[in-house]
């Protein structure tokens, strides 16, 4: 059997946190690389008018389903009124992606089919976000976050 002198010690010591060091540097990397950026440019100006947005949003009274069809592999989206009728919109933005990378983002056109709206795109399995900006006929624009799990 070998004796352990100090030398041993230190390359031992030395070795684990250099294992240690390139994990953590290896693993922020990966956090920096994939994040998809900020919600918005200014924060502070965003807040300025969030409660009048949110307040005009609230009062139209809309509701949203979403629904993802793997086979078809369409989005449909269907807004609602408060008396549960199809909303028709001024305009319509999708942006879907991942929640953790912004390099499947994806703006698919979407049309008017039966008082819904109908989208192809290709969804694999896992988690997906939606971030829907619409407006009414009146300009009030009506936003909102939607997680959608696709399932094999």
């Amino acid at each position: 059997m070998r004796e352990i002198t100090g030398k041993h010690v230190l390359f031992f010591t030395v070795s684990a946190f250099a294992v240690i060091i390139a994990v953590n540097l290896t693993m922020a990397y990966k956090a920096v690389s994939t994040f998809p950026g900020l919600e918005v440019k200014n924060s502070y100006v965003a807040s300025q008018t969030f409660d009048h947005d949110r307040a005009a949003q609230e009062a139209l009274g809309w509701t949203l389903a979403p629904e993802y069809d793997a086979a078809a592999k369409e989005v449909r989206l269907v807004f609602t009124d408060a008396a549960g009728m199809p909303v028709t919109l001024q305009d319509l933005s999708v942006l879907i992606g991942r929640t953790t990378s912004a390099s499947q983002d994806r703006r698919p056109d979407f049309s008017r089919q039966a008082g819904a709206y109908v989208a192809k795109t290709d969804l694999g399995m896992g988690k997906w976000m939606m971030q829907i900006e619409a407006r009414a006929a009146d300009g009030t624009l009506f936003r909102q976050r939607i997680d959608l799990s696709v399932k094999g």
